[in-house]
C-alpha cells in the first residue's frame, strides 16, 4: 500500500502552489471523513484524496489532466482501486465511479472548493466559523464561486446514498478539523 508520505511527496513534486496543496489536504480530509463513516481503509482513502489533482498544475486542460496523472501512478505501481478512482472524478473521461471511495471522491473534490470560498468570506476568514446554512445559503448563490460545478456536488451525493446537506455537513466537519493546515483557522 502506499503511504501518506509517498503521496505527500507525489504531491510536492510536482504542485507548488500553495492554494492546490490546501485543495489537495482538503480533499483527503473529506475522503478520510467518508473512509471513517463506512468502515473503510482511512489511509487509502486519504491519499487518494490527497494525490487526485497532482497533475493539474502542470496539466489542467482536459486533454491531459488527470489522464497525465493516471500514466504516472500506473508507471510507478500505484494500486488500480486509487487510480481509477481518480479517473473517476473527472466526469468528462467517462470512467463510471462503482466503488464507494471513487464516489466519494467525486462527491467530495468540488464540495470544498465551496466551502473554502464560504470560509474566505467571512470576516474571520475563518472555516471555524462557517455553519451549514452559510453553505446552503451561499449555495443557491450562482454567481458566488461559480466554478463550483453545483451539479456535480449533487449528483455526488446522490451516489453516495446521502442527503446534502449531510453531505455538505460531513465534509465540513472533516476540513475544520484540519483548519490550521488549510489556512482558514481565522485572522488574529
Amino acid at each position: 500500500m502506499i503511504t501518506r508520505e509517498e503521496a505527500w511527496a507525489l504531491l510536492n513534486e510536482y504542485t507548488k502552489s500553495p492554494n492546490l496543496i490546501k485543495h489537495a489536504l482538503a480533499v483527503e480530509a473529506g475522503m478520510r471523513a467518508y473512509a471513517h463513516l463506512y468502515g473503510e481503509d482511512e489511509e487509502k482513502w486519504g491519499v487518494t484524496g490527497l494525490i487526485h489533482d497532482f497533475d493539474y498544475e502542470q496539466h489542467p486542460s482536459l486533454e491531459e489532466h488527470p489522464s497525465v496523472g493516471v500514466g504516472i501512478l500506473r508507471e510507478r505501481g500505484w494500486p488500480e482501486e486509487i487510480i481509477e478512482a481518480i479517473e473517476g472524478h473527472a466526469p468528462y473521461l467517462g470512467i463510471p465511479r462503482v466503488s464507494r471511495m471513487s464516489q466519494a471522491l467525486f462527491a467530495v473534490d468540488e464540495l470544498t472548493g465551496l466551502i473554502t470560498a464560504v470560509a474566505l468570506v467571512r470576516p474571520s476568514k475563518s472555516i471555524l466559523d462557517v455553519k451549514l446554512k452559510s453553505v446552503k445559503k451561499k449555495w443557491k448563490d450562482s454567481a458566488f464561486a461559480r466554478g463550483v460545478n453545483r451539479e456535480d456536488v449533487e449528483q455526488g451525493a446522490s451516489e453516495l446514498g446521502v442527503e446534502l446537506n449531510e453531505h455538505i455537513g460531513i465534509v465540513l466537519n472533516a476540513m475544520q478539523g484540519i483548519a490550521d493546515e488549510l489556512g482558514l483557522a481565522g485572522i488574529g
